[in-house]
């Protein structure tokens, strides 16, 4: 458009979904057009929404010093609104309330538009505290995220001088990952674009996998209608996966009813069929992978760091997490706790907050006495009182206080203590820059000094994370260059996503969930847990469930298109949910796997189907000595079982073991073989070893034998 066409770069707004897509979006226009990048609007949509609300949203009473509540700090303002109402949170959970209200503000529902379709306790609940909830931001001065995108349409709306400034500075809008729109992100877009309609969308109905966030897939199958002159072209080249990974994912995809037709394809080599493995228990699937990755790593086929086990529910991770440690195999589960979550960075950042905005109650509340300074439980009881019938915020009322005398003398020490440290504070913040006001408000506080202090092991490292900070705050300067101040830095912390959280990958096995794996690529991925009631989740399966069913499927596509050179899927016959054993049959969507695709591994499928190994019956081996047939299945679940107990040596890593030296590279669990003493076997297990690996075959009259690839002489059948 720039180079080819002669757009102005000014003339463009870009808009994706995360922090990490948006930095990596300007990145690359940078390096195609080089100073000029920085005229482009690039960023996300709450990115966008803050810029326009700070420039023209005191015409709908939005100051520019909003504070942006995160979602910790919203589900806080919701808890303390539950109290306030008397609703018992056993019954009516915080987060479910939260996300009641975050879907009404994702279809531009106000407090008096908000009317539930049923009249369950949860909607009862989420009336009322939608009421008090939006008082509380208004006293705070403060909105959430999904008040940034509501605000905004509002404004856009309600002020047509505005709207028509807006469409005119930007005729020329882009948007990746529009299937991820809700009807308020729509509805801007809409606004933004006006008659003139030049909007460019990427997306993909197949990767919608948000809806419970309130994304929307209809508005991506609806754009022609939404947008009669649209053209559409399909993009189904794949430059990731192997030809046999996207045949199977074509197949998945297809079997759902709603959907823009397309067919990925590749120009890559057609890769090794995908693996249905079948286990036991969760235990024997842990241990299945455990023992396919050490085995690819003995073999020098790939790193730590190249594996990916993918689940559907964040529980799912302890299993893999145990089988993995006794393994001696390192990994990492993605999307754990990130720097910025942690309790002492988040008290940090509430004082950066207050130093920004004092009405910020909420954030005040949390560092009033931390560390502790004499404002316990019954001043702050006083303050809130005085706040409430003031109407005034929480630090309004710590200043208005000090006129009380007959408060106790030491809370009138206390409270002026705090007021002066905060005044202090705030003065300073308009005089140096970020990283030096960051490293003088922990020292003025106590706050490192306090941690430091301390005997615990942990508050040692806290103290770290706290001094980190710091650093965090110069290095954020160093990148935006001189003049950045303390608004700039709260909006950078405040609208970083879940998503975001998956830093880069190091030489680890990497545990996530299908959600967090969108947009990441891995050469081996596990999807793990292919079971009715966990995929498709038992959530989705209500009495009308195809929209959410076809979401789930949507989420298998997504997990199976992740990986690069192999893909293996698992069930387990049983599984541990719940505090108890369950009997779950095998998802649904597995039956649509090409057949020509797939190979099986480990139990026979109920009802008739494939047997171990895939082995023909007339093959299956039989013990000679009594004459019964070996029960391979018992056999390998047995093995596994007792391999998990025994303590495992730690597998090498693959710098340190040549691929040449591997004597078992060839061989993979179930194939049939020769050996020149025993005759013909099925391998049941291959269990890698500092220089070897010991391969455990059953053959027909002879039983079970361990033996030493480097001397076992087999031949493939």
């Amino acid at each position: 458009m720039i180079q080819e066409c002669g757009v102005a770069p000014s003339q463009i707004l870009a808009v994706t979904f995360t922090n990490k897509a948006a930095n990596e979006l300007k990145e690359r226009i940078r390096l195609l057009i080089g100073d000029q990048a920085q005229k482009v609007w690039a960023g996300t949509f709450h990115w966008f929404c803050v810029r326009l609300l700070r420039a023209e949203g005191q015409g709908i009473g939005v100051t520019p010093d909003f504070t942006i509540y995160d979602e910790s700090d919203s589900l806080t303002v919701v808890k303390h609104a539950l109290s306030a109402l008397n609703i018992d949170t056993e019954l009516t959970k915080p987060p479910a309330v939260l996300n009641e209200i975050s879907q009404a503000k994702n279809q531009l529902l106000t407090v008096s538009e908000y009317r539930a379709h049923r009249n369950s306790p949860l909607e009862q609940a989420a009336r009322q505290v939608y009421r008090v909830y939006q008082d509380q931001l208004r006293q705070n001065n403060a909105l959430d995220f999904d008040d940034l995108l509501m605000v905004a349409v509002q404004l856009l709306d309600e002020h047509p001088e505005v709207r028509r400034k807006y469409q005119d500075r930007f005729p020329y809008l882009l948007v990746d990952e529009y299937q991820d729109i809700n009807f308020a992100q729509f509805r801007l877009l809409q606004l933004l674009a006006g008659e003139r309609s030049n909007l460019c969308v990427v997306g993909d109905d197949d990767q919608s996998i948000y809806g419970w966030r309130g994304a929307d897939v209809g508005l991506i199958l609806a754009f022609r209608e939404h947008f009669p002159q649209a053209q559409i072209f399909r993009l189904e080249r794949n430059y990731r996966s192997t030809q046999k990974i996207l045949d199977c994912a074509n197949a998945i995809i297809s079997e759902n009813p709603l959907r823009a037709p397309k067919k990925l394809w590749t120009e890559n080599e057609p890769g090794e069929n995908i693996v249905l493995y079948a286990a036991v228990n969760e235990e024997e699937e842990a241990e299945w992978m455990v023992d396919t990755v050490q085995r690819l790593v003995v073999c020098g086929d790939g790193n730590y760091g190249d594996f990916a086990v993918l689940y559907r529910i964040n529980a799912m991770s302890r299993v893999f997490e145990e089988a993995l440690m006794a393994a001696s195999v390192p990994y990492e589960v993605v999307g754990g706790m990130r720097f910025f979550d942690r309790a002492e960075i988040k008290d940090v950042v509430a004082y950066l907050q207050i130093l920004h905005n004092p009405s910020n109650s909420l954030a005040l509340r949390r560092i009033i006495n931390t560390p502790t300074r004499g404002i316990g439980d019954s001043a702050l009881s006083i303050l809130d009182r005085l706040a409430m019938t003031q109407e005034i915020s929480l630090f309004e009322a710590a200043r208005l206080a000090l006129q009380d005398e007959d408060l106790p003398a030491r809370m009138l020490h206390a409270f002026q203590a705090f007021v002066e440290l905060i005044d202090g504070l705030v003065r300073l913040a308009s005089e140096v820059d970020l990283p030096t006001l960051a490293r003088e408000m922990i020292r003025r506080t106590g706050y490192l000094a306090r941690l430091q202090a301390s005997a615990k092991a942990d508050d040692a490292r806290r103290a770290e994370n706290v001094q980190e900070f710091v650093s965090v705050a110069a290095r954020f300067v160093a990148r935006r260059g001189e003049g950045t101040g303390l608004l700039e830095f709260l909006e950078y912390l405040a609208l970083s996503a879940d998503i975001d959280k998956a830093e880069a990958l190091g030489e680890k096995v990497s545990l996530l969930t299908l959600h967090s794996a969108k947009g990441l690529e891995f050469p081996f991925v596990f999807l793990v847990g292919l079971e009715e009631n966990i995929l498709p989740h038992y959530r989705s399966l209500g009495e009308d469930d195809d929209t959410e069913v076809a979401e789930e499927r949507r989420l298998l596509y997504v997990g199976m298109t992740r990986a690069q050179r192999r893909l293996w899927l698992s069930r387990a016959q049983r599984r541990m949910q719940f505090g108890e054993v369950r009997q779950n049959d095998p998802s649904r969507f597995l039956k649509d796997l090409p057949k020509d695709c797939v190979v099986h591994r480990g139990r026979p499928a109920p009802g008739g189907g494939p047997r171990l190994m895939d082995v023909p019956d007339s093959e299956q081996p039989e013990m000679a000595m009594s004459g019964k047939p070996l029960d391979l299945p018992r056999m390998l679940s047995r093995a596994r079982l007792s391999g998990a107990a025994e303590k495992r040596k730690p597998a090498p890593r693959a710098a340190a073991q040549p691929a040449p030296a591997c004597p078992a590279c060839d061989f993979r669990e179930g194939e049939r073989i020769q050996h020149p003493k025993f005759g013909k076997g099925i391998i049941v297990q291959l269990t890698p070893q500092e220089d070897t690996t010991e391969i455990t075959v059953a053959f027909p009259g002879q039983g079970v034998k361990k033996l030493d690839a480097r001397y076992a002489k087999l031949e493939k059948l």
